[in-house]
């Protein structure tokens, strides 16, 4: 790639652009027909606010135009004021339609509401929404007008290399994302635009399968020498730059869960609804320009499985060693046979993206929420731990089947939550344009009109719930060291005065994440009690109930509820992530850990899970390390897993990078679904990631 774009990348990571963005107040107040106007109404006249009225920026370097300069759309919000408020919250956790509004267009998606129209059978409700998305739709064309006119204005006041650079932007801009692309170079312009736009007005948005959307034309134009690999790999790196922009902003997750998590995440290969691979020459550009970069800013997901190309999984490999957790994988075979196995028809399953984390959603389709619990709490609460009730069970088979049920009465109060969802009718007009089925069904994003409106209960803490209750089975119920009420109190107090048995309960007793038989059946128990709370309850009222584990950074906050635990954990202690090892308790290396991890049978788990895997940089040295990363993702996806992401890090960087920022200010380390530059995270985050086991040896 070009000087002039390593240079553009490395001023824009620093947080030039985000530094830039305007606190812009733009208010409805003062709209004369505002007491006339519907909810709907409203924000379609926000949409045209932003338009109209947000601040352009062309950087002179970049091949892309279009940006997102309103600060206050970083903050999860619609940036328009009403009554010194924001109007609403913006829409995330979605992967949206953007390879139909590409095939179709800004035109084609107005013709498709023009039609429904005119077709009559639409209430009160449903014209409103029709109209607002044609509002929103004419405020887009507005934004992309503008730029046409800035450029326009730039190549004019331009002599030379710089007319001609202006001049190829223009060209690939004024043509989309009103018609479809016709060329490579307008795709990525129409994508960016697409995208932009929504961000722009607040929604966080994923993209989802990039390389489907792209490497059509890509290959079109490269056989027709329209184009070069090179001038391709320009492109894409200025697209995967654009999407760094807020870099250095003032958003709302720096100094806390870290940058980098506006839910922008990209999914790579695998198969078409047809099963035929789509892994083309846009992919392997797309890991070209991450490991050459380093942009952690687009979390990518690669869907493999057991026929997947051999470079494919090498090149996947080899950008997973530089670190950062750049690049994640999906087992499809086994995601798509848990898609079926919940009733989506097969050809829709093999279309799966995820919400802009790795959650497994039918892009363009889906209104999704998740809501996550801790399992540990449930069984703390029943225990006595922090109420000062003390629980008597005569025997471990009757604490488990209380613990079952305090557990399916807790999913039983999430359906019952579920059953209200997609039901609050806020304005969405903007997503619902990208959403399928809600310009037919006359019905928005958040009023059902989704074809798949998906509410996914999600269980943490599940790994260190089943080494509590087997260190419980072991200490009271065969080893009889002391009766129950006894390890209660003891919990309460911390273990104060306990310290050898306390490591004897961490050290001598199995515990999940090291393939030993004894701790996996017993977390496959509480697995399985939980998946069979969730499946008690597919569907109702028109919301389906994919169960999921996760916590994405939730053990921190967790930690308060929680106090000392059976498995040795003292109170305050920052234990499993998502369905990884509780730190530390991993000693048997990355292929033990896969072992217990697969072990569980996960195609009960539609929505998904993660797995994390932490690699000191020795441990991943030359063709070697490829080869043995290459290993650990074949037996993952041999193994039955879901979703697995692989960081290469050293802590004594980490802890260099906590005592010097200044010298680490682009430093990417994988937190859970994104990736976030480490000195943005705040120090219990920090300490997070620096506790996740490090496996020396692959």
């Amino acid at each position: 790639m070009r000087p002039s774009t390593h240079a553009l990348c490395e001023r824009v990571l620093l947080g030039e652009w985000g530094r830039s963005m305007q606190d812009l107040s733009l208010k409805l107040d003062d709209q004369p027909d505002l007491p006339e106007l519907t909810a709907e109404g409203r924000y379609a006249r926000a949409v045209q606010l932003i338009a109209q009225h947000a601040p352009l920026r062309i950087d002179p370097d970049e091949l892309l135009v279009g940006a997102a300069t309103l600060q206050n759309a970083t903050m999860h919000q619609v940036p328009v004021y009403l009554g010194g408020k924001p109007l609403c919250a913006s829409i995330s956790h979605v992967t949206l339609g953007f390879n139909r509004a590409l095939r179709l267009g800004y035109r084609g998606l107005r013709q498709e509401i023009n039609e429904r129209l005119a077709n009559g059978g639409l209430d009160e409700r449903g014209l409103d929404l029709l109209q607002a998305m044609l509002v929103c739709l004419d405020a887009a064309g507005v934004w992309h007008a503008r730029y046409v006119s800035a450029v326009t204005d730039l190549r004019d006041a331009s002599t030379g290399e710089q007319r001609a650079h202006y001049q190829g932007i223009l060209d690939a801009l004024v043509n989309v994302p009103e018609n479809p692309p016709r060329t490579f170079r307008e795709g990525v312009q129409a994508l960016w635009l697409l995208f932009c736009f929504q961000r722009l007005c607040g929604n966080w948005p994923g993209i989802g399968r990039i390389d489907q959307m792209l490497g059509g034309l890509l290959e079109s134009d490269l056989a027709a020498g329209r184009i070069t690999l090179d001038e391709a790999r320009e492109l894409t790196a200025h697209l995967w730059i654009k999407g760094c922009e807020w870099a250095g902003s003032r958003d709302m997750f720096t100094g806390s869960s870290g940058d980098g998590q506006y839910y922008q995440n990209i999914v790579l290969a695998g198969c078409d609804a047809d099963g035929r691979e789509i892994a083309n020459t846009f992919t392997y550009l797309v890991l070209d320009v991450v490991e050459a970069l380093r942009i952690s800013d687009y979390p990518i997901a690669v869907r493999l499985n057991v026929h997947s190309p051999e470079r494919l999984v090498q090149r996947v490999a080899e950008v997973e060693r530089r670190g950062g957790g750049m690049v994640a994988v999906y087992n499809e075979d086994l995601i798509i046979r848990a898609l079926q196995r919940f009733g989506y028809p097969l050809r829709v399953a093999r279309t799966f993206a995820n919400d802009g984390c790795w959650e497994i959603q039918i892009p363009g389709c889906t209104n999704f929420v998740y809501r996550p619990f801790d399992t540990l709490v449930i069984l703390q609460r029943l225990l006595g731990v922090n109420n000062g009730h003390t629980a008597s069970f005569s025997t471990f088979e009757e604490l488990f089947e209380a613990y079952r049920q305090a557990l399916y009465d807790q999913v039983q109060a999430i359906h019952l939550e579920a059953d209200r969802h997609a039901t609050s009718g806020s304005p969405s007009a903007l997503v619902s344009l990208l959403t399928q089925d809600c310009v037919a069904r006359g019905r928005g994003y958040t009023d059902g009109g989704a074809r798949y409106n998906v509410f996914s209960p999600h269980a943490g803490g599940l790994p260190d719930t089943a080494n509590a209750l087997l260190a419980i089975r072991k200490l009271i119920y065969e080893d009889r060291t002391m009766p129950l009420a006894g390890l209660v109190d003891l919990l309460r107090r911390n273990w104060q005065g306990e310290e050898a048995l306390r490591l004897q309960v961490r050290t001598r007793y199995p515990v999940f994440g090291n393939g030993d038989p004894e701790a996996d059946a017993l977390a496959k128990r509480v697995y399985d009690a939980f998946i069979d709370a969730i499946e008690a309850v597919h569907e109702r009222n028109g919301v389906l109930r994919p169960a999921g584990i996760s916590t994405f950074g939730r053990e921190i906050e967790w930690r308060a509820q929680r106090g000392a635990s059976a498995a040795g954990s003292r109170a305050g202690d920052i234990l499993a992530t998502n369905f990884s090892p509780s730190p530390g308790t991993d000693r048997q290396g990355p292929t033990a850990v896969i072992t217990s991890h697969c072990a569980m049978g996960l195609e009960r788990l539609p929505n998904g899970t993660a797995l994390e895997i932490k690699l000191h940089p020795s441990a991943v040295v030359g063709e070697e390390g490829v080869a043995s990363i290459v290993g650990l993702i074949k037996t993952f996806i041999q193994l039955g897993g879901i979703f697995m992401h692989v960081d290469v890090i050293d802590n004594a960087t980490l802890r260099e990078a906590q005592a010097h920022p200044e010298r680490y200010p682009t430093l990417a380390v994988r937190v859970s679904g994104w990736s976030a530059r480490f000195v943005t995270l705040s120090s219990d985050w920090q300490e997070m990631i620096i506790n996740r086991s490090t496996q020396v040896q692959v």
